[in-house]
């Protein structure tokens, strides 16, 4: 993965729009599904149930919500690779690689401590990553700890006088640090 230049106006739009339309989403398909297997499947007897008790379709709204989550994905996917969703998508991308990174965060710094290109490449990566999402997403609070991590990060890359570049960066290179 590389990093790639995002519009922070653009990118925020279109993840509040993907927000609301997957809350609206899973909350109409829920309720739809739900209905029509209580209507096909459910407990009729209203007249046996009291006023406040359960009517026992409880497995049947929960499979209603099942389904809208699956529909829900399936939409997701189909749509991911489109011009609107590239931006959105590119994050969730970006995080979910952030997460991988900090798995094995110990072993990749202690490894960038002993001068290791691999692990300097990687954690290049991985605060210039963050720097980019804490930007979008409006972090300000944690943004001075990732500046000061670049920069002591620099300075050990300097004092190990090895080059690094965020193009050396591929996902293969966290298979060596567990």
């Amino acid at each position: 993965m590389k990093l790639i230049d995002i519009d922070k106006s653009r990118y925020r739009k279109n993840l509040n729009l993907v927000s609301i339309a997957l809350v609206a989403g899973l909350t109409i398909l829920s309720l739809v599904f739900g209905a029509l297997l209580i209507a096909a499947f459910g407990t009729q007897a209203s007249e046996n149930i009291a006023s406040g008790e359960s009517t026992g379709n409880f497995h049947l709204n929960l499979l209603g919500v099942i389904f809208a989550v699956v529909v829900c994905l399936s939409v997701m996917i189909r749509v991911k690779d489109s011009a609107f969703m590239h931006e959105v998508y590119y994050v969730w991308r970006l995080k979910a690689l952030h997460n991988r990174i900090y798995r094995r965060l110990k072993s990749i710094k202690a490894a960038a401590n002993n001068h290791e290109v691999n692990a300097l490449v990687i954690l290049s990566f991985y605060y210039a990553g963050l720097k980019q999402v804490y930007f979008l997403d409006n972090n300000t609070l944690t943004m001075s700890k990732v500046e000061k991590d670049i920069s002591e990060l620099e300075r050990r890359i300097c004092e190990s006088k090895q080059t690094v570049s965020l193009d050396q960066f591929d996902e293969k290179m966290l298979e060596a640090f567990n």
